[in-house]
């Protein structure tokens, strides 16, 4: 029996006597896939299909529990197989924020989305819940230089880059880890946000961490599947940064502070990004993300024109893109 059989079986047992279809709903970057339920006369619902060998189902259950206690509209659970991998969950609908966005409507939606990461940056640290701690973000960081630079673009590092790359990384992560630490989603973006009633819903959270307060918000402000203007996204920003420090989110009291905390954020975000797409193609056959990568890289551009710092990673990127910087800086 495949899982897909072995899905309809436990339907069958959750809904006797009734006829159940499934079609298929989503699939994610993970081994996770996701069928919608239709029942004749009920709600539809979500099979999410977790794979034991490859997928925990336990952090997802653990974080869906706090951030559904804290007010946060994520799918409820209504039926369990943790042998199998398989809940059965409500439907949040068809309708990301991604395939909804436009101009007219970007400003509603973003604070609507703005409001709810606030209420999880309001919600105490649970027991459990990981740190995003140095060695994580360097794990992270790290899948840049082996598969963006090395895998996908065969630009090898000379033994001084290297050098120059890990102090580079060492200055980010300590930047990061510098922030004050909340609840962190970890992947709070327009493909993650669901067009509902309320809105958003939330959904792909089960890599939650205890982490920088910044990184959920550059997930979203500068997100690697959508991009705004500088201008619009730093009304955005600023109108958050003053919503989360009223309701409590220890944000530093200076704006322009608490930007460049959200700028290095990104950078770390982004590099780690650029290595999850290039190994998502190389490794996993899934090209669908490849397209992505310029909006991405453009990202890190801009930060690495802002400060100095950060002057290295311009370079690495001509190299990628076959330009010469005309910041007029050596390396």
């Amino acid at each position: 029996m495949n899982r897909q059989q072995h899905i309809q079986a436990w339907l069958a047992e959750l809904f006797p006597g009734q006829e159940v279809a499934l079609t298929p709903a989503s699939a994610d970057a993970s081994f996770r896939r996701y069928f919608r339920v239709i029942v004749a006369g009920n709600p539809t619902r979500i099979v999410m299909d977790a794979p034991p060998a490859h997928e925990d189902v336990g952090p997802w259950l653990s974080v869906q529990r706090q951030l559904h206690a804290a007010g946060v509209h994520v799918p409820a659970v209504e039926a369990e197989n943790l042998h199998s991998g398989f809940l059965l969950i409500s439907d949040l609908g068809e309708t990301t924020f991604l395939q909804r966005l436009s101009q007219d409507n970007a400003n509603a939606m973003y604070t609507d989305a703005l409001s709810t990461l606030v209420t999880i940056q309001t919600i105490a640290r649970p027991a459990g819940l990981p740190d995003y701690d140095a060695a994580l973000l360097r794990r992270e960081l790290d899948l840049f230089p082996e598969w963006f630079l090395l895998k996908h673009h065969q630009v090898a590092l000379s033994n001084d880059d290297l050098e120059k790359l890990n102090k580079l990384f060492d200055r980010i992560i300590q930047r990061n880890l510098s922030e004050t630490r909340v609840f962190v989603h970890r992947d709070y973006h327009s493909r993650n946000l669901m067009l509902t009633e309320p809105n958003p819903g939330v959904i792909d959270f089960q890599d939650a961490v205890w982490g920088p307060a910044s990184y959920d918000v550059v997930s979203l402000l500068k997100d690697a599947y959508i991009q705004w203007d500088e201008e619009q996204t730093l009304d955005w920003l600023i109108r958050y940064w003053e919503r989360a420090r009223a309701c409590g989110v220890a944000l530093p009291a200076d704006f322009a502070k608490y930007f460049e905390d959200y700028e290095w954020m990104g950078v770390q975000r982004h590099l780690k990004v650029l290595g999850i797409f290039a190994r998502l193609f190389h490794r996993d056959g899934k090209d669908a993300y490849l397209k992505e990568l310029p909006r991405v890289m453009s990202y890190v551009r801009k930060a690495s024109e802002r400060y100095g710092e950060l002057r290295f990673l311009m370079h690495l990127l001509d190299r990628v893109q076959g330009t010469t910087s005309q910041s007029g800086l050596t390396f």
